[in-house]
């Protein structure tokens, strides 16, 4: 009952007095811990090294130097991992071209060789082929005499060109 009771009209007063205050308290002490907390969730930090405010351009410009010299590092780093790399595969690439070099160049001498001996199995068929033609010739010419003295050497360049 508002007739005997003032309960009522006094609280009315003095939420509306007190209200502006409670808004401000509230905005000054738990909005601004909670920000600050955020902040430096995030690595900022409202005060420097010497306890002054920092504003947040100088934090931001603080971090992203920090942020630019770790880059930087790190981009200095892969370089030198890469030069290392590259440095390796040109060994490894110079070692497996001069393995390519040494079996060219034993290739090359078992070919000459080869090339060797077949010259001269091609000199001593050629040999032989006009051996054959003489004896043929000489057969023509003679057909009742005997030839053994030209077929024994001919027999000594079979047994030769087998060897």
């Amino acid at each position: 009952n508002e007739n005997h009771c003032d309960f009522v009209k006094l609280r009315e007063m003095l939420l509306c007095i007190n209200m502006e205050d409670l808004r401000e308290q509230t905005h000054t002490r738990h909005y601004e811990l909670y920000r600050r907390c955020r902040l430096e969730e995030m690595g900022l930090r409202d005060s420097g090294s010497n306890d002054k405010l920092l504003g947040f351009q100088e934090t931001y410009e603080a971090k992203r130097h920090e942020y630019m010299n770790d880059v930087h590092r790190k981009e200095e780093e892969m370089r030198q991992k890469f030069v290392q790399k590259v440095r390796e595969k040109e060994a490894v690439l110079k070692e497996a071209e001069r393995e390519i070099m040494n079996r060219y160049e034993h290739l090359r001498r078992l070919d000459h060789d080869d090339r060797i001996k077949l010259d001269e199995k091609k000199r001593l068929l050629e040999e032989e082929w006009n051996l054959l033609n003489q004896m043929k010739a000489a057969a023509e010419l003679y057909p009742g005499q005997g030839y053994e003295n030209v077929s024994g050497s001919l027999r000594d360049r079979k047994n030769f060109m087998q060897c």
